[in-house]
């Protein structure tokens, strides 16, 4: 096998190419999970909520869910949404 040399503007195009190709990756990521539906602690997690706190969202239908053989389930887009409204945009 042959020696093979790596000039700097080898590195300065494997660079820039590096980059488009993260660029790329980073647009077409929603940073949605993989999951439509969570179940309740993988939604604790994501808000770092406690159970009661979770609960109390429920019952007060901040957070709507779906309850399927005693197993809740949340959309993500509706947490999304949630974030969405509560949002604070203070001016200074």
């Amino acid at each position: 096998m042959g020696a093979t040399i790596i000039t700097t503007e080898d590195l300065r195009e494997f660079k820039l190419e590096l980059l488009e190709d993260i660029k790329l990756l980073l647009d077409n990521s929603t940073g949605q999970p993989a999951k439509k539906w969570l179940k309740s602690p993988e939604v604790r997690t994501l808000l770092g909520i406690s159970p009661g706190t979770l609960q109390n969202l429920r019952i007060n239908g901040t957070l709507p869910y779906t309850k399927i053989g005693g197993v809740l389930y949340y959309d993500y887009e509706d947490i999304r949404k949630l974030f969405e409204q509560n949002r604070i945009h203070n001016k200074f």
